[in-house]
């Protein structure tokens, strides 16, 4: 657990009782007794939750809340003494997580607390297990791909190479290192396999006429980054190869003609 908890509370008696309790339950606790302090604390420090009273001298909770809200997403329980649902209203609308009014169960609120911190880090980990371009969302976990919200049926080896290549944008992979990081070393197929495979991966995941995601460094190999389709009578930035937006166009070498063209063989099948 571990997490570090702000307590932003004016009442000695409730912050000393509640940071004792979140003690006990593993957290790490700093306090606050007004608005300001509670509100650098909150900028400086980091916190991984923020339990924040809405009666604070010198800025009130509402105040607060909503200048954390311009620098951080950190989660925000916000306390009220009344009951009045303008309260919990006004501080929903300005970004606050949750609310609990006075008097309070110490272990309600601590169940509160970890059901948003389980979701914050569940949030976490698909923000890490996702990779989002344009339409296109790659979701390394599940091995999933989506454009524009429609799941994308790719071959294994699709994904492999669309997710390797998308792990590092912009950066251009030689056939060679494809190669080795999708089949392994021991792979004895020629280089077209990832031409051919590149061409696949293009028209399924085209998300409108024009637009590209996986591109052709001329002589050198290929790379991965999302180039929206461009505007009407619109030209090519400079740099740009024309094979970078069609999603067939696969570089041709001097060892053999261009895959997907006449006399060219398909070393996957069809």
């Amino acid at each position: 657990m571990n997490e570090l908890v702000l307590v932003v509370e004016d009442e000695e008696a409730l912050v000393k009782g509640l940071s004792l309790s979140l003690k006990q339950a593993g957290y790490r606790v700093i306090s606050a007794p007004d608005g300001p302090t509670g509100l650098r604390l909150a900028l400086e420090q980091s916190p991984d939750l923020v339990i924040l009273d809405i009666m604070l001298p010198g800025m009130d909770g509402f105040e607060v809340c909503r200048r954390i809200r311009q620098h951080s997403t950190v989660p925000i329980i916000m306390l009220t003494a009344r009951s009045d649902d303008v309260d919990v209203i006004v501080g929903l609308e300005l970004g606050a997580d949750d609310y609990v009014t006075k008097p309070f169960n110490t272990r309600e609120l601590i169940a509160r607390m970890k059901a948003i911190l389980r979701r914050v880090a569940r949030e976490k980990e698909d923000a890490r297990d996702a990779i989002r371009a344009g339409d296109l969302e790659i979701s390394l976990r599940r091995r999933l791909v989506t454009v524009a919200g429609k799941p994308v049926a790719l071959t294994p080896k699709e994904f492999d190479i669309l997710a390797y290549l998308a792990a590092q944008p912009e950066r251009v992979f030689t056939r060679e290192q494809i190669l080795h990081a999708v089949w392994g070393y021991d792979f004895y197929g020629g280089q077209r396999a990832v031409d051919v495979h590149i061409r696949r991966i293009r028209e399924k995941i085209q998300s409108r006429p024009g637009a590209a995601y996986v591109h052709t460094s001329w002589g050198k190999g290929y790379y991965f980054a999302y180039r929206p389709a461009p505007l009407a009578g619109a030209q090519p930035a400079a740099g740009d190869h024309p094979a970078d937006a069609a999603p067939g166009g696969d570089e041709p070498t001097a060892t053999g003609p261009r895959v997907g063209t006449a006399g060219g063989q398909d070393p996957c099948g069809p």
